[in-house]
This record gives structure tokens, C-alpha cells and sequence, in this order.
């Protein structure tokens, strides 16, 4: 083999690594995806037939059938390639530098094999054998490469496998709670929360319109029925009709640190959409009933283990700057006549999105554990349940102002993150020291990372709402595709036996009492 030929096989691993790393592991999780599972297997076969091509390059000169054999492998990974190209583009919206990375590989695959394969074809012509060869540098980097890519496939092939128990709610489930067909406008309507919200609201056949520019980022909502796509609200007329308005549109908080300029798109994102949407209900002839506006826990501020209910009061820092402006800004909708529900959400659980998914893959490897001291609470709950409690605070009228959008029961660090290894059937033992995060990520470190609230929803409890996923163990259960312990479920049980046997709507849920 050549050193320009060794230049092209290099590049293709680099290539592999970072399409894997960064495409299938970071940014599209595809481990997670109940709909790849054909995907995960085709990528797990790919990735050892890799591992035979690398080990056999690296360290064998093949001849006879044994050159056939491998010419044979090559041929066979160019199939199952082409076969993943078409089942990506049947099952999901690919990214634009996974387009561009995947053309990259193909090209330089192409060349590999003009190459390789007439050197292959000459030594099949000698007598069978596997001759030992040793190529420097590149024959240790092939034995990284097997072994990255042998972990890699079995990992995918097991991912496919788990996709049987990864089950979804049915959509339509989650919004089951709303009278008669409503008239819905959704901003941030495609990201995390918004789209699951869609979902529901469009499989129970409610007419829903979304704002947002990214006409493309519509299109998967749209397979669960049909949806009005607006680019700016005054597009709008003076006469249209909507029952409630869901304002979620704001820069993510957690997914980047907190820079200036960061800081910045936070707050004007968040302002700039909600006094959009007073001045839309200001010209409306006829009112929404309801105004359902994103806020956060962060509103609380950083409290330590005080426990913290609706009526609570706030302590200084950045978070709780954001959501009171953001409440501020949706308040004049009060004064309208409109009933407004300050929507304070906790972390948001799903496989699919939001912190969680980025702890999976970490965690799945054995490489997890809690942040600091642990001792820090995490007011939690499971994407499912806030979205249904969107729809109970649309449903329930007697519900406004602040309503916490959180489990019944917080969970320290600590207990999260063992709760996490254990559902994953993983240990969750390598904590990430305190000082190198708030080092390197200041405040968004200590605001989010090492520092939390403890949280309880008041509001929900006294209106009689119940949640599927009371428990960190039942949240985990579900997401991750692992069967809950007993004690969990007799737990939860309890609780829904006695939500429903005790609960009732309340008069007035301004004025909440505060539980210790």
C-alpha cells in the first residue's frame, strides 16, 4: 500500500469519527430514535465490517481468497452505505453538514477503492495466505480505529434493539383534556416543548397556528395533521379567532454558555415575541380566553433547600432577570381581559431533547456522575406531563398568574443522577468537580449546574391535576425503555389513587398557602 492510499484510508476514519461523534451521538441522537432502529443496525453491521478492513489493512498483506474476501467486504459495505443513504432520507430530515460529510466520505470511499481493489485483485492471483505487515504508525492507528468502531457498532446494534421498548404516548393523549375543537396559536412551536405540544394539539384534531421562520422545521408536525405556519404575527387579521395562545419562542438558555452576547439573544428573544403578542391581542376583535407565557423556576432565584410554592418570593441572579421580564412583558394581557398562567418550568425530561439528552450518552458509557457536592435540588418533570398541564391551565379557568410547571417530587443532584445509572443499568460514580465548571462557565455553571430550587407545583396539586410521571424513577423508566421497580409504581399509584380520591378544583388559586 501506498502512503497516498494510507492519506485517504486516514481520512476516512477522522471523517467516520466525526460523523459519528458528532452527527449520530451529539446533534440527531439516533441511539434514542425509535424510528432508526433500521438505521442503528445498518450502522452497527457497517462499523464492524470497518473493523475487519482496518485490522486486515493495518497489520495483513491478504492473498488468495483472502484478498477476494476482503475485496468481497468492501463491496458488501458499499451496499449496506447505499442502503443507509436511502432509509436516512425515508425516516429523517438530515441535518446540513451531516449531507455534506456523508457526500465527503462517499467520494473518498470511492477513491479508496479504486485504488485498493486492483492491489487486491493482483494478490488474489498468488496462493492463499495472511501474511504479517507492518505499516509504522498507521498499523497502530488502525488498531485504534477497529476498536473504535467495534465499540461504536455493537453500541448501535444493542441502540436497535432497545428501540422496541422506547415507547411514545400517543399524541392526541396529551391534549385529551380540552373541550371541543380549539383555535391554538403556538410560538415556539418547533422547539422541545412547543413541538410536543403541537403534536397533541394537531392529533386531537385542534386547529393550531405556529409561529416560526424555519418553514422546514414544520414539515415533521405536519404528519399529525394539518397546521396553519405564520413567519410573523401580523400576518394576523383584526377578526381571527383563537381560544388560548402558548408563548414558549426564546434563545435556548442551557445550550451554550452564558456570554454577552448570549445573555443579550436571551432576554430580546424572549421580550421582542411577547410584546409581539400584546400588541396581536390588543387588535383582536375578539380575545384570546387565555395567555399561557413561558417563564422558569429561575424566577425563584437561587434558594438553597427552602421549599418553594407559587407564592414564593425571588432572589437576585440572572435567570430570575430573564423570567421576570419575560412575565412583566406578558402581564398588560391581564388588563386586556385575557387570563394569564406565567408557565414557571423546572428541567424538562425527554429522551429527545433538553439536558437529558445530552447526559445520555455519558451516562449509557459508564462515564456519569453528579455535579460538585450533589446536594443541589433539580425540580423536575417529564415532557409529557408539562405539556398536558398546558392544556389542563388552557382547560381550568380558575387557574392564573403563576403555576409551576415541576414534579411532585424534587430530587437532589446526587439522586438524579443515580436514578440515571441505575435505569441505564450503569454505574454513575465520576462526579465533575465543582471549580473547573464554574471556571470555565461562570454563572451558567453555578446558576444551572451547581446550584438549583426546590420546587413544588401548588397550583397543579390544588387543581386537581395528576401527573403519570410523578417520580424520578417513573420518568426514567419510561424515557430510557427500562421497567420501573415495584416500589416505584406502588408509589405512584398511591399517589394517583389519592389524587383522585381527595383532589378538587379550587374557587381561586391566586392565593396559595405555603407548604414546609
Amino acid at each position: 500500500m501506498t502512503d497516498i492510499l494510507w492519506f485517504f484510508v486516514f481520512a476516512q476514519m477522522m471523517m467516520g469519527a466525526f460523523d459519528t461523534l458528532y452527527h449520530h451521538e451529539g446533534t440527531e441522537r439516533l441511539a434514542w430514535r425509535p424510528s432508526q432502529r433500521l438505521e442503528l443496525t445498518l450502522h452497527g453491521i457497517r462499523n464492524l465490517a470497518y473493523a475487519v478492513m482496518f485490522m486486515a489493512l493495518g497489520w495483513f498483506e491478504p492473498r488468495g481468497g483472502w484478498a477476494i474476501a476482503l475485496v468481497l467486504l468492501l463491496l458488501g459495505e458499499l451496499f449496506i452505505t447505499l442502503w443507509d443513504f436511502v432509509e436516512e432520507d425515508r425516516t429523517r430530515l438530515l441535518p446540513a453538514s451531516e449531507r455534506v460529510t456523508h457526500t465527503l466520505l462517499t467520494l473518498n470511499y470511492g477513491v479508496i477503492l479504486a485504488m485498493l481493489i486492483p492491489w487486491l485483485i493482483g494478490l488474489a492471483q498468488q496462493p492463499s495466505a495472511l501474511a504479517s505487515s507492518y505499516h509504522g504508525l498507521m498499523s497502530w492507528f488502525c488498531i485504534l480505529a477497529s476498536i473504535g468502531v467495534v465499540i461504536s457498532g455493537l453500541r448501535d446494534l444493542a441502540a436497535a434493539k432497545r428501540t422496541e421498548r422506547l415507547t411514545e404516548r400517543e399524541p392526541s393523549e396529551l391534549a385529551a383534556i380540552l373541550p371541543a375543537r380549539q383555535s391554538v396559536l403556538v410560538t415556539g412551536g418547533t422547539g422541545f416543548i412547543g413541538s410536543r405540544l403541537v403534536q397533541g394539539l394537531l392529533a386531537a384534531r385542534h386547529e393550531v397556528t405556529v409561529l416560526t421562520r424555519n418553514k422546514s422545521s414544520v414539515m415533521p408536525l405536519a404528519a399529525h395533521g394539518p397546521l396553519r405556519n405564520i413567519q410573523s404575527l401580523e400576518e394576523i387579521a383584526d377578526n381571527a379567532h383563537f381560544d388560548a395562545v402558548v408563548n414558549l419562542a426564546g434563545e435556548p438558555i442551557s445550550d451554550t454558555p452564558w456570554t454577552k452576547a448570549k445573555r443579550v439573544k436571551i432576554v430580546q428573544s424572549r421580550l421582542r415575541t411577547t410584546y409581539d403578542i400584546i400588541r396581536l391581542i390588543k387588535r383582536l376583535e375578539h380575545k384570546p380566553e387565555v395567555l399561557i407565557n413561558g417563564s422558569a423556576i429561575g424566577w425563584y432565584g437561587l434558594r438553597g433547600d427552602e421549599i418553594l410554592d407559587e407564592q414564593a418570593q425571588g432572589a437576585n441572579c440572572f435567570s430570575r432577570r430573564v423570567c421576570r421580564s419575560w412575565e412583566r412583558a406578558a402581564a398588560p394581557a391581564e388588563s386586556l381581559g385575557v387570563r394569564t398562567v406565567y408557565l414557571r418550568t423546572g428541567l424538562v425530561l425527554d429522551r429527545s431533547g433538553g439536558m437529558l439528552a445530552k447526559l445520555l450518552t455519558p451516562f449509557e458509557f459508564g462515564l456519569g456522575g453528579k455535579f460538585g457536592h450533589g446536594k443541589q435540588w433539580m425540580s423536575w418533570i417529564h415532557r409529557d406531563d408539562l405539556v398536558r398541564l398546558i392544556c389542563h391551565a388552557i382547560a381550568r379557568r380558575e387557574i392564573s398568574g403563576p403555576l409551576n410547571g415541576t414534579a411532585p417530587e424534587p430530587v437532589t443532584n446526587a439522586e438524579f443522577t443515580a436514578a440515571l445509572g441505575k435505569a441505564l443499568k450503569r454505574p454513575a460514580i465520576l462526579p465533575v468537580p465543582a471549580w473547573p465548571l464554574r471556571k470555565g462557565l461562570g454563572a451558567f455553571a453555578e446558576e444551572l449546574l451547581l446550584s438549583g430550587q426546590l420546587v413544588i407545583p401548588e397550583v397543579a396539586r390544588r387543581s386537581g391535576f395528576i401527573f403519570e410521571y410523578p417520580s424520578i424513577d417513573l420518568a426514567f423508566a419510561q424515557i430510557v425503555g427500562s421497567p420501573p421497580n415495584s416500589t416505584a409504581q406502588d408509589r405512584a399509584q398511591a399517589v394517583l389513587t389519592a389524587e383522585r380520591r381527595a383532589l378538587a378544583p379550587q374557587p381561586a388559586l391566586h392565593g396559595v398557602s405555603r407548604r414546609r
